[in-house]
């Protein structure tokens, strides 16, 4: 199973921290999870347990490092949203998104080319 599917909204903020300024002293990572979220250490401290047991960070010498990136949990976060809300489809994601948004013309051209980028030859 992948362990960035299992990544609450609340560890990701404190992921966010952690990927801002990897590798990071646990004590240094509460200082700041106060400073920008308001969290005690306790709090800090109970949420970093949790990603280290998903295997999200290692935290060894109160040095915590990320295990995965970023970009690996919101890719992953974004597959099981359309897998489980738009059946897997893609194009039903997309068309459901822009009727409440509409693009740019710049923003029209970026997403034209990424297709083009990434389309499978047949």
């Amino acid at each position: 199973m992948n362990i960035t599917k299992n990544i609450t909204n609340s560890e990701m903020r404190l992921m966010e921290i952690i990927w801002q300024s990897a590798p990071i002293k646990s004590g240094e990572l509460a200082a700041r999870a106060f400073t920008c979220l308001g969290w005690k250490k306790s709090t800090v401290y109970t949420v970093l347990k949790k990603l280290a047991l998903k295997g999200a960070v290692e935290n060894i010498d109160s040095v915590v490092t990320p295990l995965c990136t970023k970009d690996e949990v919101m890719s992953s976060r974004s597959d099981e949203l359309i897998a489980n809300g738009y059946s897997g489809s893609l194009p039903m994601f997309l068309a459901a998104f822009l009727k409440k948004e509409k693009l740019a013309q710049k923003e029209a051209e970026e997403l034209k080319g990424l297709i083009d980028r990434f389309t499978e030859e047949e």
